[in-house]
């Protein structure tokens, strides 16, 4: 459902995001109800209690965080999958 709303705004920030919009060929509507839509989906993203960490991605870290120089992670992607279809 959409709605109306009214903005105030530079005037000169107005120009540049209509021609922005005119070279993309968005209207500003579309423009701002995007850019809405990522800060919100942004905020929703920072708020989750925590992010869902494959046990691949959890193989790969060793102490710290820390990898060694040299690591091969294609080697290392390659005898994960060979272990996981066997």
């Amino acid at each position: 459902m959409d709605a109306k709303l009214t903005l105030k705004l530079d005037k000169s920030v107005i120009e540049k995001a209509k021609i922005y919009a005119a070279k993309h060929n968005h209207s500003l509507s579309l423009l701002v109800e995007n850019y809405l839509k990522a800060i919100t989906e942004t905020e929703k993203k920072e708020n989750a209690k925590e992010i869902e960490i494959s046990s691949f991605v959890k193989s790969l870290t060793l102490g710290k965080g820390q990898i060694p120089v040299d690591f091969d992670y294609k080697k290392e992607r390659q005898d994960y999958l060979s272990q996981k279809y066997k």
